[in-house]
């Protein structure tokens, strides 16, 4: 179960990112954590952009609304968002692609 905290008017929650995928997809949830797919390499930033897009389109947020707060340069992430919802966070982890 991905632990989702609602705060200040964001939600913060652990995504896993596998970076190089065929496709941009999000999986459900692993480990404790939100897990996508990201076609992106781990090079530059590119990755942690595509999942600021990525995550900002799915629930409905500009993607300046996306912060990743913990975990710049390792595989498991903590990612805020502004002006989601944990039930909007729970319905991506059910409901994968």
């Amino acid at each position: 179960m991905i632990e989702i905290v609602e705060q200040y008017g964001a939600v913060t929650f652990a995504v896993r990112v596998v970076t190089r995928a065929s496709r941009e997809s999000i999986e459900g949830e692993f480990q404790g954590a939100l897990k996508v797919r990201l076609t992106a390499p781990p090079v530059e930033g590119r990755a942690n952009d595509a999942l600021r897009r990525l995550l900002a389109v799915r629930l409905n947020v500009p993607a300046s609304a996306v912060k990743i707060v913990a975990g710049e340069k390792i595989r498991t992430k903590r990612v805020s968002v502004e002006g989601a919802t944990c039930a909007q966070v729970a319905l991506l982890a059910n409901k994968p692609d």
